[in-house]
């Protein structure tokens, strides 16, 4: 017996960085417990695949944010509106 996704594979983009980590353990998971088809283990692969380059995505843009409050600290500027 097969478990859906949490959600559609369009759906990754929307995700927040907690979402995706958390579906992305439960795909991890699942393929090492094993007993799942081929095909299925090849979707979960490619949707592990997209979760965590959603995950990185998160962690990029919170790397962003972070140089970027430390440049306007250091300069003594505040955060544009």
């Amino acid at each position: 017996m097969t478990q859906p996704a949490e959600t559609a594979p369009g759906d990754i983009s929307s995700l927040s960085y907690e979402q995706a980590r958390e579906e992305l353990v439960n795909v991890v998971s699942r393929l090492e417990a094993g007993g799942v088809s081929l095909e299925e283990s090849l979707a979960l692969w490619e949707r592990g695949e997209a979760l965590a380059d959603r995950c990185e995505d998160w962690l990029e843009g919170a790397k962003k944010r972070l140089a970027a409050a430390r440049d306007r600290a250091e300069n003594g500027t505040r955060p544009s509106a």
